[in-house]
């Protein structure tokens, strides 16, 4: 008999395929429950309900990102990028279930959460009174690295990180 975590893991594993392949919205519990060869009552058990779920998947992200904005000094851009990046390219398939599906992030009033962090993160790479220009150029480098997770996401960590983060440099310094 599989222990409780076991199965709350294994239910986030076939929720997650799920979620990738065909949306968080056209993905149903019992889908989800007949994927596992589990009950949808044996589900409800681990999760209240599919948003729930879909938190679980995306906590631990949130989780390391806010730990990532709250711990940082401000550093040069190539070390905060660099370790942004990484922190990124760990959760890419967060960021795929997210492009897949953006109307999650408003169903779980994530959207404010997301542009805070983008705003300190932009803050520790630029100062605190930055000109318009620079927010934007930081915008384009955050935003970038963290499309390149997704679409570059079968080509070598290595190869991707870069060229993503001398392009993000590249932009910073325009």
């Amino acid at each position: 008999m599989a222990r409780p975590s076991d199965t709350k893991t294994r239910i986030q594993a076939a929720a997650r395929e799920l979620f990738l392949a065909q949306g968080v919205r056209n993905t149903s519990l019992k889908q989800i429950s007949d994927r596992l060869g589990i009950t949808k009552p044996a589900l409800y058990y681990h999760f209240a309900s599919r948003d729930d779920l879909v938190r679980s998947i995306l906590q631990p992200f949130m989780d390391e990102l806010e730990a990532f904005v709250a711990g940082r000094e401000p550093t040069d851009a190539r070390r905060l990028l660099d370790d942004y990046f990484d922190l990124v390219w760990r959760h890419r398939e967060v960021f795929m279930i997210i492009l897949n599906d953006p109307a999650t992030l408003a169903a779980l009033d994530l959207v404010d959460r997301i542009w805070e962090w983008r705003r300190r993160l932009a803050a520790l790479l630029l100062g605190p009174d930055p000109s318009a220009a620079a927010r934007i150029r930081a915008t384009v480098a955050f935003g970038g690295m963290s499309d390149c997770v997704v679409e570059h996401r079968a080509l070598p960590f290595e190869e991707v990180k870069s060229v993503a983060v001398g392009a993000a440099l590249a932009a910073l310094a325009a």
